[in-house]
């Protein structure tokens, strides 16, 4: 039985930071040059102009609002993990900041997620002209 070689890869790269001499590992960085996730993401201060203690306390209170209840699917915290405080109605599309009728509990998983993803989808359609 004739035995099939693999495709030959293209040659590896140096890393493109001007510096490094490192073999990129991912778009055409080395690991020690790989972007940070939300590394230019601006604080909540900056965001919603208040502070994470103005943040937690907004927190709290919607928490015994809602009794600690997801606004999405209606459910408790389960496995221990969280609730993440959210704008119902995201400040990109005109949705209060501080506002407690504005603010609910979300779990991460799959609830924020879902959520997060149909906005993302509403604000391309924005970008581009369609809605």
């Amino acid at each position: 039985m004739k035995e099939v070689s693999a495709m030959p890869t293209a040659p590896p790269t140096r890393c493109t930071d001007p510096e490094c001499q490192e073999i990129s590992t991912a778009r055409g960085r080395c690991d020690a040059h790989q972007p940070k996730p939300w590394a230019n993401r601006a604080s909540k201060q900056e965001r919603y102009g208040m502070s994470s203690g103005q943040w937690r306390a907004l927190k709290k209170r919607v928490s015994r609002r809602d009794n600690a209840c997801c606004y999405v699917c209606g459910n408790e915290s389960e496995d221990g993990e969280p609730l993440q405080l959210d704008h119902k109605v995201p400040v990109a599309e005109g949705g209060s900041t501080r506002d407690p009728e504005n603010l609910g509990l979300i779990h991460a998983e799959p609830c924020h997620a879902e959520k997060s993803a149909a906005e993302a989808l509403r604000g391309n359609e924005r970008r581009r002209g369609g809605g």
